[in-house]
């Protein structure tokens, strides 16, 4: 159940009740940063909520000679527990075994990093950081909307969130920040922040473009859409848009993948237009080369507060397979996306701007959508690779060594 007994070398443990190294998008960001940290030197042991396995096991790095391990600490309740126990776990117990874990070794974190803990999970964690001295950061990657949680305003998971953004957080060390948004509130609270966005090994997926083949008779424009739209990527909107341009005599197709024909349905209100093909869920190794199939993918979403916090994971990945992006300007995404360069920018999210933007798309040359590929892919090179925030997740971690582990007092609003 420890790390190994012989090993003294300082290790960083990074804690939350998600699935991991896959299965949804905070494994994909706790791997993504795992691997920085690693790069810059550090061994670090991810503390994931899944029930297994039991004791650390070495994961593959991005290079030879960086230390990754993964355990279950079992934070994540069993599919067959009774609803009451569940409850339970997520609202008052969260965090305990994660505590117990770090008790049990025989050696101490340099640091505990926590992602994605409501406020149980805060409490048991900082209680332990506290007690043994160890600094504790939170990377926070999201400021959730009522309407994005079961239970709306009132309910126990938005409450419990709102604690966590509003008090637990500002009260870390150190916060790693997902936007400039978020990376601003922290620190004007007193914070030492870093922003990173979401990363991943681009390098590793070996998508450096080449040529794409010239555009079939037409002028088509083959899209996709590929995660889940949850409550904050407006799907129905787009499919309106790609409809809209089709009926016009675009030659346009978009290929949705993630959500069922049924769920599709049931956003639209009806079926899907013709131009629109449902793939469903697919295997993740297969959904680089759905991106890299596509001319452009796109994403749209409403510039509400949630929007602007977070940052979308399918953006970089796109980018990180050289697929340009046709997006409306929401979180930080105004660095990385320009107009005609990485891909096409729309000026609201309403399917007519979509609409405009297809015929743009099928009005450009091969050349332009290959330049368009090439500048995608080192955008994501440049901006989304590990490698770019290894220096500055060490440096984060380096200022925080040695500083008492008491609570900060926060500055401004709270």
């Amino acid at each position: 159940m420890s790390i190994d007994e012989e090993a003294t070398a300082p290790w960083v443990a990074y804690a939350g009740p998600f699935r991991f190294p896959w299965g949804e998008a905070g494994s994909r960001r706790v791997w993504g940063n795992a691997q920085s940290l690693a790069l810059s030197g550090r061994r670090v042991v991810v503390l994931s909520g899944e029930h297994g396995p039991e004791t650390p096991e070495e994961l593959p790095g991005v290079e030879a000679g960086v230390s990754i391990r993964h355990v279950g600490v079992g934070e994540l309740p069993r599919p067959d527990e009774p609803l009451l126990a569940k409850s339970l776990q997520w609202l008052v117990r969260a965090g305990r075994r994660t505590a117990d874990w770090l008790d049990a070794q025989p050696t101490r974190p340099s640091h505990v990093i926590v992602y994605g803990g409501g406020m149980p999970y805060m409490v048991h964690l900082r209680r332990w950081c506290r007690r043994n001295g160890v600094p504790v950061l939170t990377d926070v990657v999201e400021w959730y909307s009522p309407k994005q949680l079961l239970g709306g305003r009132f309910g126990p998971l938005h409450l419990s969130a709102k604690v966590a953004l509003r008090y637990h957080y500002p009260r870390c060390h150190g916060v790693i920040a997902i936007s400039s948004f978020l990376e601003s509130y922290y620190r004007d609270r007193g914070c030492a922040v870093v922003r990173v966005p979401p990363t991943l090994d681009v390098r590793a997926l070996g998508a450096a473009p080449v040529t794409p083949p010239a555009p079939a008779p037409g002028r088509r424009v083959r899209l996709v859409y590929a995660g889940s739209p949850g409550r904050k990527d407006l799907l129905a909107e787009t499919i309106r848009g790609v409809d809209l341009a089709a009926l016009d005599g675009c030659d346009v197709s978009l290929d949705v993948i993630g959500p069922s024909p049924d769920e599709v349905t049931r956003e639209l209100g009806a079926p899907p237009p013709p131009s629109v093909r449902v793939r469903g869920r697919v295997p993740q190794q297969e959904v680089a080369g759905l991106l890299r199939g596509a001319d452009f993918s796109i994403l749209m979403r409403e510039p509400a507060r949630f929007a602007q916090a977070g940052f979308p994971t399918k953006f970089c990945e796109s980018l990180a397979n050289g697929t340009p992006v046709i997006a409306n300007l929401t979180s930080d995404l105004r660095d990385h996306l320009h107009d005609g360069v990485e891909g096409l920018v729309l000026p609201d999210h309403t399917a007519t701007s979509l609409r405009r933007a297809l015929h743009r798309a099928a009005d450009l040359s091969a050349e332009a959508r290959a330049a368009m590929r090439r500048a995608a892919y080192e955008r994501a090179v440049a901006s989304f690779d590990v490698r770019a925030h290894a220096a500055a997740l060490d440096d984060l971690l380096t200022r925080l060594e040695g500083r008492p582990a008491q609570t900060p007092v926060p500055t401004g609003r709270s």
